[in-house]
């Protein structure tokens, strides 16, 4: 059986993972991971060809991928293909592939909806963004505002029961304590069909630290993508590093073929 570990032939102070393989769980970010950041949201797709590929290294991983996002669960299904699972609001909201989306009963308490009222009136510059029971107050037409918005924004979550507010890459997230990616993957590695699988997980941000913590809890290994500090041991410099990475273990198993055929051939 092929090694899962993704540094299998690489020396134990590489940071560049190997290709995905079977036997792997494999959970991706997807901001950032497999689509580059932009200045607006709303314009984020993924690129061309990306889709098939996902597609074809699922289908190689027996269908243990997960595109997992801070996004909520109704624009993350917009984006990426429906044959892949997806998992919304930082795993609080979860379609499993074919799945279609239902009616949503996740919504913010009214406290936190004052305060946010407040918030805008305060800030006007930024963009308040309700997905479900998360809240993104995105500050990235107002960077000089971050410290003063920062300590407003944890003020509101903080007369709100049950929510917290995580830092992101220009954004602040009001959610609650229960949305986050590591307890989300926990949760599936537990179901067919990742369980009994190495858990390997791709992210870029701040939020992408606490899955990155539980698949190495569970034996697995966490990919970086960008700079800054992480607590993921393995390192890719941007998306597009990601989508060849991807690709890789897409065609894995035609590489492999090609290899035998050319033995056969030589032999």
């Amino acid at each position: 059986m092929t090694d899962p570990s993704p540094l299998a032939a690489i020396d134990s102070h590489a940071t560049t993972p190997e290709a995905p393989v079977s036997g792997q769980a494999l959970f991706l970010d997807f901001d950032g991971t497999l689509a580059p950041i932009q200045d607006d949201p709303d314009s984020v797709l993924l690129p061309d060809g990306l889709g098939a590929v996902l597609a074809a290294l699922a289908d190689r991983l027996d269908g243990a991928l997960a595109v997992i996002s801070g996004r909520d669960i109704d624009d993350l299904a917009s984006r990426v293909p429906d044959s892949l699972w997806r998992l919304g609001n930082h795993g609080m909201n979860v379609l499993a592939p074919g799945e279609q989306l239902r009616n949503r009963e996740d919504v913010i308490p009214d406290a936190l909806n004052e305060g946010l009222v407040a918030l805008k009136e305060e800030y006007p510059a930024i963009r308040i963004e309700i997905k479900g029971a998360v809240v993104a107050i995105h500050y990235r037409d107002c960077p000089e505002a971050r410290d003063g918005l920062l300590l407003a924004a944890q003020a509101i979550a903080a007369r709100v029961p049950g929510y917290k507010i995580q830092q992101g890459k220009m954004i602040f997230e009001a959610k609650p304590v229960g949305a986050n990616k590591g307890e989300a993957i926990r949760t599936i590695m537990e179901k067919p069909p990742f369980e009994g699988r190495v858990p390997v997980m791709a992210g870029d941000d701040v939020t992408d630290e606490d899955g990155f913590i539980v698949v190495r809890e569970l034996g697995g290994h966490a990919v970086k993508v960008g700079a800054g500090d992480s607590d993921a041991r393995y390192r890719l410099a941007s998306p597009q590093e990601i989508r060849e990475w991807l690709e890789k273990g897409a065609n894995a198993d035609r590489e492999e073929t090609s290899t035998e055929h050319h033995e056969e051939t030589a032999s």
